[in-house]
């Protein structure tokens, strides 16, 4: 009786056989310089690693924001930073 191990992103299941590869695999070692050169994740932005904040906004002002947004067929992250720089900027 086979196991069921959940399915992958395309909906193919798991299989035992699956599994044993990858652990087949995982046993053998992975080249660590090439895990290395693989370099995923998001683009940096500027010259490091960008930090994540959280801020509060009221239903309006968020509402405010991703109409603003859409209409300049910008993220609402790119919004902020727009909005962030212009203030900083503005003394």
């Amino acid at each position: 009786m086979t196991k069921d191990h959940g399915h992958k992103k395309d909906g193919t299941a798991i299989t035992d056989e699956m599994v044993q590869a990858m652990a087949d695999e995982a046993e053998a070692g992975y080249d660590v310089d090439e895990i290395i050169r693989r370099r995923g994740g998001r683009p940096t932005m500027g010259s490091a690693a960008a930090s994540v904040e959280s801020v509060r906004l009221d239903p309006d002002l968020k509402r405010q924001l991703i109409l603003r947004a859409a209409e300049e067929h910008i993220s609402v992250s790119e919004a902020i930073r727009q909005a962030v720089r212009q203030y900083l900027h503005a003394s």
